[in-house]
């Protein structure tokens, strides 16, 4: 394909006739999304926080509505990291009604002073089991951990 404008670039410049520049026709298609949780959060820039840093603050989902707070960082017997969010239907605010689930870092991001839910909607979060500790983990508040950026 290539040589083909090549070719009709050199005929029309012999010919006496403008050029015009044109744009490649067989640009490569666009690199879609991977599909898994992890590749995307790599795509997200991920940048080393302190854990103790988030540690309360406010996990939000797509209408800036708070779904609860993050409670601890705790990392599983495979090595992945959650953040445990005390979770509660209205909007995170009743401390009475909340009960804690674990949320993949993979699918948040931090934004400020908040904590955005980018792929996981709420209604996973009312369908996420109730977390215990079992064989998780806490990871100390001075470690440091990453976490994807994000913005509203």
């Amino acid at each position: 394909m290539r040589t083909s404008r090549i070719a009709l670039v050199l005929a029309g410049l012999l010919a006496g006739m403008p050029v015009v520049a044109q744009a490649p026709l067989d640009l490569p298609p666009k690199t879609p999304m991977p599909s898994a949780a992890e590749k995307r959060m790599q795509m997200r820039f991920p940048q080393p926080v302190r854990v103790g840093f988030l540690i309360g603050l406010p996990v939000l989902d797509d209408d800036s509505s708070t779904l609860g707070h993050v409670r601890e960082v705790v990392r599983d017997p495979q090595g992945k990291i959650k953040l445990i969010v005390d979770y509660s239907k209205w909007f995170g605010w009743f401390d009475w009604f909340t009960r804690p689930v674990a949320i993949p870092i993979e699918v948040v991001g931090i934004f400020g002073r908040q904590i955005a839910s980018l792929d996981m909607p709420p209604a996973k979060y009312a369908a996420a089991p109730t977390w215990t500790a079992g064989a998780d983990r806490p990871i100390a508040p001075d470690e440091t951990i990453r976490i994807a950026l994000a913005r509203r």
